[in-house]
């Protein structure tokens, strides 16, 4: 998994309240395993019917096409359960959501797969939303994972907080396996002691509780 840092990137504002895991990415491209989710991201946004571009959508705008930043409103990511919404982020380019609620699933997803979901107070939010949409992409949002601050374009920096785990996680690059595998010498130690005391168990023609 990429490691997450420092993020200096422009921010699109996609100010609106639940934005769900079927509107990031449509269920006809979770059945084609080599589809390119990226370009498929907020699908029925991005494209009119007959597949042009909507000019409309905030990330067809010249301005957002390299947004490595998403800033929304409440309950980013609810409705139905599906990693591809955060691989169709990933996909895009973007690496951070900036929202003022998750869905739940939605926001344990991007920490395993390397997209930094920051929870900030409406206020603030509405705040970093109007200062994104001054900027219209001019100037840059800057997201310190190390520091957990956000330096707006407006020059406001605001504070997050991170689960210490999760934070490490992203700083680090590390997956589920990843974390696990930083306790491998407890892990092998504790196996040896397993061996030692019930060795019966790893006998190979041991089966169902029983030796044969």
């Amino acid at each position: 998994m990429e490691k997450f840092t420092v993020l200096d990137a422009v921010a699109a504002p996609m100010l609106r309240d639940n934005v769900d895991t079927d509107t990031i990415i449509p269920i006809p491209f979770l059945k084609e395993p080599d589809v390119d989710l990226g370009k498929h991201v907020f699908n029925n946004l991005r494209y009119n019917s007959d597949g042009s571009e909507n000019p409309e959508f905030i990330l067809n705008r010249p301005e957002y096409r390299r947004a490595g930043i998403l800033v929304s409103y409440n309950n980013f990511g609810c409705g139905s359960s599906r990693e591809h919404a955060v691989w169709a982020l990933l996909g895009f380019g973007i690496r951070c959501v900036i929202a003022g609620s998750f869905g739940d699933i939605f926001y344990n997803n991007s920490f395993r797969m390397g997209l930094l979901p920051i929870v900030l107070p409406r206020s603030e939010l509405h705040a970093l939303g109007e200062a994104v949409h001054t900027a219209a992409g001019r100037s840059s949002t800057r997201v310190d994972l190390e520091t957990q601050t956000i330096a707006s374009p407006d020059g406001t920096t605001y504070r997050f907080q991170i689960d210490a785990m999760r934070r490490r996680m992203l700083l680090e690059g590390l997956d589920q396996i990843g974390m696990t595998l930083l306790h491998v010498e407890q892990i092998e130690a504790f196996e040896r002691e397993k061996r030692a005391a019930r060795g019966w168990m790893y006998h190979p023609e041991f089966r169902g509780g029983t030796p044969r």
